[in-house]
């Protein structure tokens, strides 16, 4: 397994900064029905108490919430598909990220703040003001290298490891579906 260097993934940022701003594309989704297991699926279901059908977010619970349930305002990760494919270099380890769903579209703080409403499928998912961070799993996936890009600055400021959402409509999502930001309402 080859681990990219900071020289590499800073080259391959400009393919990564160019995912569109408006409507993007489903590229993967995963569920993780227990830690470190993945199950690349087609078709996934969202719900906005469960998240991710056949996904462990609700029985995993979180450390940020004082009673150690699962935190309502993380309960789907997404990242850019792009990012995850730099990062992964073998198309089979993307999944390994750790997301459930992986879109084309720009995920940067600037494009889509906190509140923006997303539609894919026949879902559509708010993004929430929860960071999402590069941890020790991620180095160990990826290098330590790539754990310094994502966390950066500018990797945060441009959510390079991704961003945390919830489920405000249910619905099912495939790959290839349209992801489409949604305008406020008036």
């Amino acid at each position: 397994m080859r681990f990219l260097t900071a020289a590499e993934l800073a080259a391959g940022l400009d393919h990564v900064t160019m995912s569109p701003q408006e409507v993007g594309r489903v590229e993967l989704i995963v569920r993780r029905p227990q830690p470190g297991a993945r199950d690349v699926v087609t078709e996934g279901t969202l719900d906005p108490d469960v998240g991710l059908v056949g996904d462990g977010w609700l029985v995993r619970g979180s450390t940020k919430t004082e009673d150690g349930r699962a935190h309502p305002d993380m309960q789907l990760n997404v990242m850019n598909a792009r990012m995850a494919a730099l990062v992964a270099v073998e198309p089979d380890r993307r999944a390994l990220a750790g997301d459930q769903l992986y879109v084309d579209l720009d995920l940067s703080e600037e494009n889509l703040p906190p509140g923006t409403r997303l539609a894919l499928g026949s879902a559509v998912i708010e993004v929430t003001d929860q960071p999402h961070r590069g941890c020790a799993k991620f180095s160990g996936r990826f290098g330590v290298d790539a754990l310094r890009f994502v966390n950066s600055e500018q990797g945060r400021i441009l959510r390079l490891r991704g961003m945390n959402t919830k489920v405000v409509v249910g619905g099912t999502v495939r790959v290839g579906d349209t992801v489409e930001k949604l305008r406020p309402l008036p």
